[in-house]
């Protein structure tokens, strides 16, 4: 049930002005004289393709990007022009962004508190503990305060992030795709958050790939589209196909592609016997040349612990990973990529990416064996490789030596997919390849899984997203 609001007022006031602000990343431009008014106590949306300029909008009003040109006003007053996080934190504006800001080293309490502990919002009183487990009670998550962020899968890192935000009290929330980690229940309790928070007179900036979550939760949306805005409207008075068309500038219809069947002399290529690790226990299934098998399962359910055993990056406590019917004379990574396997991590920046490298580097890195002769990689292979990933993948910005860093995590995301796919594996595991993705680039995505599986490569398929399991796969397994 979506929730009952009052209709907004003007005289609630603007907590934030923006007029004529723009931010560009070497040849990108990232944002283009945007000029918008976001009013005090609403939860205001902003959606678009991935690149299209929705995160950094986002960094410029928490402090995190500086504007290269434009008026940014918060509560009616200018900021300055070297505005940054700390800057934003006193005037009121924390941020949870998409890529996470924690220190991993540090325990998950420390992490929630650092750097707050004398500032004007979110002073803490008495114990930090208490503080901590009074925060973790209204949310549910049940995060150990003491256990280092190190050791957290990326989802409860996420949950530290959304904790850490919340702790700083402030009168203005950027929220970055809070929900692309979490299960649908804690997506719903971070929801009622937001909607508490709204009552009490907060603003929330909501950016989001999930149209369905906008539309419930949001008073107004704002469409941008290749670093420009397109519409504000209020949710009440659009639809999802109207936001999609708007995003896309097309008509949309979001279908899931034809997923071909597998023939029925098709060879077992991977076999897993009795497989245990920490979490999974005894868990056994077979995957054919050319089969997609999904898994399902809630957060913690033991989903990515079997792609990393699998892929050798956890020990097995006992079982057998089998390929083409042989045992790996070594687990690890190494051997397993040897062998045919390739795996998309859900960790896009810790686990998949090499930040400091190109574009070009990060597609080819996975076969550069193939792309080398006499220990010399041919760069031309290379950029010949990445042209093809840019053109498949609709990656923008199309720069086959771009910076990385600077992609949207959309983007990333598709460069990390790319990585791989490209480099034709025997078996690839893909644990939420969609993370992060808008709905454009999800048709991608599907499409080039489709093509994996119908190369003749065994599939193994980890995703939150429910249709998304049972629409690509042949089989499904439920943890």
């Amino acid at each position: 049930m979506s929730p009952t609001r009052a209709p907004l007022k003007s005289a609630a006031g603007v907590s934030v002005s923006l007029e004529g602000v723009s931010k560009r990343f070497g040849a990108t431009q990232a944002l283009q004289d945007i000029t918008l008014e976001i009013v005090a106590g609403e939860i205001h949306a902003l959606v678009g393709e991935n690149g299209a300029g929705k995160s950094t909008l986002g960094k410029v009003v928490g402090g995190i990007y500086a504007a290269d040109s434009g008026v940014l006003r918060i509560d009616g007053e200018e900021v300055p022009e070297r505005w940054d996080p700390q800057m934003a934190l006193h005037a009121g504006v924390t941020t949870i962004q998409q890529e996470l800001s924690l220190v991993p080293a540090l325990p998950v309490v420390k992490n929630v508190f650092l750097g707050i502990e004398r500032s004007r919002f979110g002073v803490l009183r008495g114990n930090s503990y208490e503080r901590y487990r009074e925060l973790d009670n209204s949310v549910g998550f049940g995060i150990d305060p003491e256990i280092r962020v190190q050791n957290l899968r990326a989802a409860d890192r996420q949950k530290v992030e959304i904790l850490r935000a919340l702790a700083r009290n402030a009168r203005l929330i950027v929220m970055d795709e809070p929900t692309s980690s979490l299960t649908q229940d804690e997506a719903e309790r971070l929801h009622e958050i937001m909607d508490r928070l709204r009552s009490e007179g907060r603003t929330i900036i909501y950016v989001s790939h999930s149209l369905d979550e906008v539309l419930r939760w949001s008073d107004r949306i704002t469409v941008l589209r290749d670093g420009r805005l397109i519409e504000t409207k209020l949710a009440s008075e659009t639809t999802k196909k109207s936001l999609v068309e708007a995003m896309l500038d097309r008509p949309f219809d979001a279908t899931f592609p034809v997923v071909p069947e597998v023939r029925e002399d098709a060879p077992v290529v991977l076999e897993l016997k009795q497989l245990s690790g920490d979490l999974p226990r005894n868990v056994s299934f077979t995957i054919r040349a050319g089969e997609i098998v999904g898994l399902a399962g809630l957060v913690g359910s033991g989903r990515s612990e079997i792609a990393r055993l699998v892929f050798g990056a956890d020990s097995l406590e006992a079982g057998t990973v089998l390929i083409h019917g042989e045992k790996l004379p070594r687990q690890n990574p190494s051997a397993s990529i040897k062998a045919g396997v390739a795996m998309v991590p859900e960790d896009r920046r810790n686990l998949g990416l090499v930040l400091t490298m190109n574009l070009r580097e990060n597609v080819t890195l996975a076969r550069l064996s193939t792309l080398s002769r006499r220990g010399a990689v041919s760069i031309g292979a290379e950029r010949s490789v990445a042209r093809k990933a840019i053109e498949q993948l609709s990656i923008v910005p199309p720069r086959i030596d771009g910076d990385i860093q600077t992609l949207s995590g959309g983007n990333q995301q598709r460069v990390l997919f790319a990585k791989w796919a490209l480099a034709a594996p025997d078996i690839i595991i893909l644990d939420e390849p969609t993370r992060g993705i808008d709905v454009g680039a999800k048709q991608k995505i599907y499409e080039a899984i489709v093509d994996v599986a119908a190369s003749g490569a065994a599939v193994l398929l980890i995703s939150s997203e429910l249709e998304e399991v049972m629409q690509l796969s042949h089989t499904v397994y439920l943890l």
